[in-house]
């Protein structure tokens, strides 16, 4: 049986005998954890963080842009699972001379969703993958509900300091964001644009991720008086990851929405 990934490459099922996986995503490392793939997974990435002791049990092999070829030929593969936005086009070439790399493109939570099920049906998971999106989309349904009536509210995303740089608009953060009823302020174009407190851009709140840096409670109070604006930590982790973590999201988004209330 032959199955397609998100850059329409085509691949033959794999007995889970002969499975192993490299993960270069965490959010993906993280669902297959979930999809009860931990004996197929041999390799991950330095940012692969949960489950939180799993860089002690498997070879880590680098980052998600910059990795060692050789530790990842070195534990003979069968499978490399790569994400278009995360992994750049050199690394997926490269690495396709070790073993197949699965490629996904995600964009919005349906994306996300049929994602899990793509995967669940190529690794032959397809009822413990089933059961994840019904219990997702059912939190996602619930969220919906909570949010009727809300206000919304015109933010900026921030992701990184010095130069400070924003979450644009088709990404899988900004379908997150508009969930929660978020408006992302900045225009159709860079995904991922420079910003600065001189920009005509003025949104109503600046949402400061945990993720990729490692926003904290003495950058909030710096940003705040630098940009005249409030500004609100949040767990990059829930806006980001588009795996199983996605499970947890919404409870996470209304106690947000509780807590600013």
């Amino acid at each position: 049986m032959q199955f397609t990934d998100a850059l329409g490459n085509t691949f033959n099922s794999i007995p889970k005998e002969e499975l192993r996986i490299v993960s270069l995503v965490p959010s993906q490392t993280e669902l297959l954890i979930d999809l009860g793939l931990e004996e197929q997974l041999v390799g991950i990435t330095k940012f692969c963080v949960h489950p939180v002791d799993l860089r002690q049990r498997k070879e880590v092999v680098g980052g998600t842009k910059q990795l060692h070829k050789d530790k990842v030929a070195a534990l003979n593969p069968t499978l490399i699972l790569c994400n278009k936005e995360e992994n750049t086009k050199e690394i997926v070439e490269d690495l396709q001379e070790i073993a197949p790399v699965w490629v996904t493109d995600i964009f919005t939570l349906d994306d996300a969703l049929q994602t899990i099920l793509d995967l669940g049906e190529f690794l032959d998971v397809v009822p413990i993958a089933t059961k994840l999106v019904e219990e997702i989309q059912n939190e996602a349904d619930s969220f919906a509900e909570f949010m009727k009536g809300k206000s919304e509210r015109e933010v900026l995303y921030f992701i990184w300091k010095n130069p400070y740089m924003a979450v644009g608009k088709n990404t899988f953060v900004n379908d997150i964001l508009e969930r929660n009823n978020m408006i992302n302020v900045l225009p159709e174009g860079s995904r991922y644009p420079e910003v600065s407190p001189e920009s005509t851009v003025k949104p109503e709140l600046l949402l400061l991720s945990s993720e990729p840096y490692p926003f904290a409670e003495k950058h909030q109070k710096q940003i705040e008086k630098e940009w005249g604006i409030p500004a609100m930590l949040v767990d990059g982790e829930y806006f980001s990851w588009y795996g199983s973590r996605l499970r947890n999201a919404f409870t996470y988004f209304k106690s947000l929405h509780k807590k600013s209330d």
